[in-house]
């Protein structure tokens, strides 16, 4: 029985980690327990405590730790504290789920994976994209037909018009693309900001070590939610659709025909169909096998500091027309 405890019991711990997590141990209530959530907030821990299951709620985590011992612990921290958190866990020796995007600077980031391989604590990064359905079925399928030759993915928002979402949100997409097409060698970015200084998009040219090349869009103030990805090679197309609820889908054709058609359905719940529910198996499985979980600090690096490059290279120069 592995013993989870869970660290913040904020919005996007709810949906993202709480709810698959209870999923998990109501499937499976021979694998997990649900030892204790912790808040700094005590209604928050308590009311995470009611709706998905865990047994106590904390406002402390050093306390939680040392009275609860868990075999794992899942931190849903503010970006600030992302660092300063996992490094504790990793220190400690506690397997632990950490949030993207692993912290607000790359050197904070580097020390971060820096302890990780000093410690050697078993640890996995939570970017979902690696654990979407859709996403892995294409990357399967077009593994099956032959080298890939070019990728694109489309990130698009509404009124995101904060200045890290090329670091803290971004990372989504750019990850997603390593993972599909593998390290990138070489990157340059164009980029705009509008007639009022509104918000910055950006169109990213990646080349492959592969060989491959491709491009991501990323468009934080265009009115709606919805991510895409499309993937090429010599005679297929696969394209996966990752927007919100059942606007999720993939297409693949093949030869000029269209051998392939999904959509989500109204009735399958979101943790489902945005890999939430299978990043929480891949890391119980782990733990419960003895195996390190996967992606770790030092699988998504390299995406972070392609994020902060490109922030880098964005906040020191002029813009470019897209």
């Amino acid at each position: 029985m592995i013993r989870i405890a869970l660290a913040g019991c904020g919005e996007h711990s709810r949906t993202s980690h709480a709810t698959p997590l209870a999923r998990y141990a109501a499937t499976h209530p021979d694998e997990i327990e649900l030892v204790a959530a912790c808040d700094l907030n005590t209604e928050k821990a308590d009311e995470f405590c009611r709706s998905f299951g865990f047994a106590r709620a904390y406002d402390d985590l050093d306390r939680m730790l040392e009275v609860e011992q868990p075999d794992a612990c899942v931190c849903v921290m503010p970006m600030e504290k992302i660092g300063e958190v996992g490094i504790k866990l990793l220190e400690r020796g506690v397997p632990c789920v950490i949030e993207k995007p692993l912290g607000t600077s790359l050197p904070a980031i580097e020390r971060l994976a820096q302890v990780a391989r000093e410690t050697q604590t078993p640890h996995m990064v939570s970017v979902n994209r690696r654990f979407m359905p859709f996403l892995n079925e294409a990357r399967s399928w077009i593994h099956e037909r032959g080298p890939l030759r070019y990728v694109r993915a489309s990130q698009v928002r509404h009124r995101r018009s904060e200045p890290d979402f090329i670091w803290s949100t971004a990372i989504h997409a750019i990850d997603a693309l390593r993972y599909i097409a593998g390290e990138v060698e070489k990157f340059d970015v164009a980029f705009s900001r509008g007639e009022m200084n509104e918000a910055t998009w950006y169109l990213i040219s990646l080349r492959f070590e592969s060989g491959a090349t491709g491009q991501v869009e990323i468009l934080p103030t265009a009115g709606m939610v919805e991510e895409s990805y499309e993937l090429f090679g010599e005679g297929y197309r696969a394209c996966v659709t990752a927007g919100s609820g059942t606007q999720r889908s993939l297409e693949c054709w093949a030869d000029g025909e269209r051998v392939i058609v999904s959509h989500s359905t109204e009735d399958e719940p979101e943790d489902l169909r945005n890999g939430a529910y299978q990043e929480v198996e891949v890391f119980a499985r782990a733990l419960q096998t003895g195996n390190r979980p996967q992606p770790s600090i030092e699988d998504i690096l390299p995406s972070a500091r392609i994020s902060f490059a490109i922030a880098d290279r964005v906040g020191n120069s002029q813009p470019n027309e897209l």
